[in-house]
């Protein structure tokens, strides 16, 4: 493992996770164990994240498929820096999206 990221959260946890590295010229300092302290509390590095996933659930609930169920999944990267970002699987970023249907039940008359 290269090294960690610490988030901390709203209520003062600390969120450790292994550390992203940074495309940029700049380097932040670590401390001794190679722990880096981020920049941004865990909810506000995971803010742009859940507002790409908002969109996309309106997308796929919006429209003519009218899906019962829609599972989205992101890959997610943290860097101490950037924040959270969607993660690459290739080339590409990682999305996987589930849309489900319910078959109809069986139909019922009203009651006389």
């Amino acid at each position: 493992m290269d090294g960690l990221v610490e988030f901390r959260t709203g209520d003062g946890a600390v969120v450790a996770v292994e550390a992203v590295e940074e495309r940029s010229g700049s380097r932040l300092v670590s401390r001794g164990d190679g722990t880096v302290q981020a920049t941004r509390t865990f909810e506000g590095a995971l803010e742009g994240v859940r507002s790409a996933a908002e969109s996309a659930l309106r997308v796929f609930r919006d429209g003519s498929l009218k899906p019962d169920g829609v599972e989205i999944e992101f890959g997610v990267k943290l860097s101490a820096e950037t924040g959270a970002f969607i993660a690459k699987g290739t080339a590409e970023g990682h999305l996987v999206v589930r849309l489900t249907w319910s078959p109809a039940g069986p139909e019922t008359s009203p009651a006389s």
